[in-house]
């Protein structure tokens, strides 16, 4: 009988397929516990050779993965405010669990989508991959679907929901936001950043904007659209200012975009919060450098790292069970962009 005749046979006589064989024979992740233990079982009893010492504890425990963080023309991950301390997250959960943590990055449009695929991305040589702050588009879908093992977007997203992932709720975090300045008092609350057809993350928070505005009846809506990372908004916020000169208060789509937005308001003689408030997204080291010091919402970035690792981790475990999301809420932090027009 012939190798690959045998590997049928095991297949057959197990219920799985011969490509779930194959991994379990050459000790590669993908295939939950039990079933490994049960090819393995039939395997030795048809005399196919199998090593078993610690096999299965050796086929589920991670040693090394793959961290791909999307890089931004001009701007290397670690200097990003945002993805900085995600990496530091994941790099602190490896650490502590002994695992060996290989970086690349991965250069992307405006749109987070991949302009190269690394190559060598799916030999195996690790036990897993993150991918960070990356849009998962049909090429790069097509290539990670030739590897075997476990895949975790962190503040990333594909085309099909395919893969667990680790994002922050957006959606709600912007609703809150919206419903913080209308408990205010302001009725004229503009959008900065963003497009209808921008990245998911902020599109859910374009979209948390504009169902608190609907949900509380107000039917003032101003947006200055651009496409972040062509923009950093200075031009739209001045021009969305001008034109609409009863907006009180400023929704932006992150720190970075809401310290220009300051600067465009002062610059417009408005001060800031006395003339107009603003209010940011992800409390990075810009909201506490900016003057007034900036309200805003704080994503625990660190945590989103660290829960990846764990995802990924009980991914390698249980491959077969049900796609996860895990949603990172984010906290209000008020600091002093931000006044109240109702009467003291």
């Amino acid at each position: 009988m012939t190798k690959k005749v045998k590997i049928a046979e095991i297949a057959r006589r197990c219920g799985v397929s011969v490509s779930t064989v194959s991994l379990v024979l050459n000790n590669r992740p993908g295939v939950a516990r039990e079933t490994r233990e049960r090819v393995l079982a039939i395997a030795t009893a048809l005399g196919y050779p199998v090593f078993t010492p610690d096999i299965g504890d050796r086929a589920t425990r991670l040693s090394a993965i793959r961290m791909l963080v999307k890089l931004d023309p001009g701007l290397p991950p670690q200097a990003n405010p945002f993805y900085s301390k995600v990496i530091l997250g994941i790099e602190d959960a490896c650490r502590r669990k002994g695992i060996n943590l290989l970086f690349t990055s991965l250069p992307v449009d405006a749109n987070n989508q991949p302009l190269e695929i690394p190559a060598g991305l799916t030999n195996g040589n690790v036990d897993g991959i993150l991918l960070v702050g990356v849009y998962v588009n049909e090429e790069l879908m097509g290539v990670l679907a030739q590897y075997p093992g476990p895949v975790v977007l962190v503040d990333g997203y594909a085309a099909h929901e395919r893969y667990d992932a680790v994002l922050s709720d957006n959606f709600h975090a912007a609703y809150q936001a919206v419903e913080y300045l209308l408990a205010k008092g302001h009725r004229h609350i503009g959008l900065i950043g963003g497009e209808e057809q921008c990245y998911p993350s902020l599109h859910d928070r374009r979209n948390g904007y504009l169902r608190a505005l609907k949900d509380h009846g107000i039917s003032h809506i101003y947006t200055a659209n651009f496409k972040i990372g062509l923009s950093r908004g200075f031009d739209e916020t001045t021009n969305l200012l001008k034109t609409y000169p009863q907006i009180t208060a400023l929704f932006c789509m992150n720190d970075e975009i809401a310290s220009v937005a300051m600067r465009a308001a002062q610059s417009l003689g408005r001060r800031v919060p006395e003339d107009l408030s603003i209010l940011g997204y992800d409390d990075t080291y810009i909201a506490v450098n900016t003057h007034p010091t900036l309200t805003t919402l704080h994503v625990d970035t660190l945590a989103m790292g660290r829960a990846a690792v764990e995802l990924l981790d009980l991914r390698r475990q249980n491959p077969e069970s049900a796609r996860m999301t895990l949603l990172i809420h984010p906290v209000l932090v008020e600091r002093e962009s931000v006044a109240s027009l109702l009467p003291q």
